[in-house]
């Protein structure tokens, strides 16, 4: 077996890291909740015996940690990438051939309403991507199995993937009524066949890199990070429970003009605009102390 390399990559929760691998290494995908759950996979079980591990998630060529809050995760995360990469350049097997190959995880999906009447959220009792990302159409997808097929139904217009949900938007010539339960049984039916959500060698694809917090490689000013940290903490997570995102896209300090981007049930939502006016603009007024800040939807 080729020798493994650990890249350790940020996810949209800060509870969660995700440890990507050099090579695919099993079929389907796997989580573990705790210590007894581990008998057969012998990575996770090691994984428990640091006091800070709460969840272990598998699949492909990557493994997610959610840690408990007794620590951060630049104080540990290389610990952890080194002891995965020991176990693994050791011979250790992820998961033993003991292990029911057909065995699928219990999954529960079900439907719930946005403030998008166009947009429903269909929610998965596990962790589904560690990352977010956005389709317009299933040229976009190639980074998703899951997408391009969902593609496929002639009434899907776009797709959004988070960590535990499928946001759909329709177009109107169909009724939730008539589709989703169609909708909810394939993606269970898809979860668990063991299908791939995000397929980590298409990443960097444009749909996938717009869902990182800055879409410019360009460096921030002081102002942007600022409105990057107010966004993440006291804006995203209220837009999440609706089945959307938003993302920061520009900062104009002459215009004092704020650019975002919107993604699932946001994009194209009816009551976005009042959202972004009477919600988003008057946060960042307030708290960055800047009466005359305009905020903007560049896809909305």
């Amino acid at each position: 077996m080729s020798t493994q390399s650990v890249t350790i990559k940020n996810t949209q929760n800060p509870n969660i890291v995700k440890f990507e691998l050099s090579d695919f290494l099993i079929q389907g995908s796997f989580e573990f909740k705790n210590i007894d759950e581990t008998k057969n996979a012998p990575l996770a079980q090691k994984l428990f015996y640091l006091p800070f591990v709460k969840t272990v998630y598998m699949s492909g060529n990557f493994i997610a940690v959610e840690r408990f809050s007794i620590v951060e995760w630049p104080d540990v995360q290389e610990e952890v990438a080194e002891e995965i990469a020991a176990f693994l350049n050791g011979g250790g097997q992820l998961i033993l051939e003991t292990q029911p190959a057909s065995k699928a995880l219990p999954i529960s999906v079900y439907g719930e309403t946005t403030p998008n009447p166009s947009t429903l959220k269909f929610v998965v009792n596990r962790l589904i991507t560690p990352v977010t990302a956005h389709f317009s159409n299933i040229d976009e997808a190639a980074p998703s199995v899951l997408a391009q097929e969902l593609f496929k139904f002639h009434y899907v217009k776009e797709v959004f993937l988070a960590e535990n949900y499928v946001s759909i938007t329709k177009y109107e010539t169909t009724s939730w009524d008539e589709i989703t339960l169609e909708l909810r049984s394939f993606i269970k039916q898809f979860i668990e066949n063991g299908g791939q959500v995000i397929d980590p060698t298409g990443i960097t694809s444009k749909a996938v890199e717009t869902t990182e917090t800055n879409t410019s490689d360009e460096p921030l000013d002081a102002t942007s990070e600022q409105i990057i940290a107010i966004l993440d903490e006291y804006i995203k997570p209220a837009v999440t429970a609706d089945g959307g995102n938003i993302q920061f896209d520009s900062f104009d300090p002459v215009e004092k003009r704020v650019k975002v981007i919107l993604q699932g049930s946001c994009n194209g939502c009816p009551s976005s605009t009042f959202t972004l006016k009477n919600g988003i603009e008057n946060i960042l007024k307030d708290m960055l102390h800047e009466p005359s800040l305009v905020v903007e939807a560049v896809n909305g």
